[in-house]
């Protein structure tokens, strides 16, 4: 599985390097209307084209990732709600367990090796 993996991020690798090779020209974003760059004085930023394809990709991937971490927010809760409840009633059972001097006669039969 660990050479699959590898080979899957070789084969990442080379295909954002031709990309990168493909798209070296520069390109020119306007980060804000021409009318508030004035005011502001954040104009625009020259970069080379691969980068703004890469920076959209990644930008996009955490846009993702962020959505699907707050919408699993309510699924992480409630298993975090059961295995507190879950430990709390274990603690309980082995106290009920430890504090038990007698033992009931049909668990002793049950228990018990044949």
């Amino acid at each position: 599985m660990t050479f699959l993996r590898l080979l899957f991020l070789a084969l990442l690798a080379i295909c954002l390097l031709i990309v990168a090779l493909a798209n070296m020209g520069p390109v020119t974003l306007q980060l804000l209307p021409n009318f508030l760059a004035a005011y502001v004085g954040l104009g625009s930023v020259t970069l080379p084209k691969f980068v703004v394809i890469l920076a959209a990709i990644a930008v996009g991937l955490l846009i993702g990732f962020t959505w699907e971490w707050l919408r699993e927010h309510k699924h992480r809760s409630e298993a975090a709600r059961q295995r507190a409840e879950k430990e709390r009633l274990e603690r309980e059972l082995a106290k009920s367990r430890a504090t038990t001097s007698e033992r009931d006669e049909i668990l002793a039969l049950v228990e018990s090796p044949r």
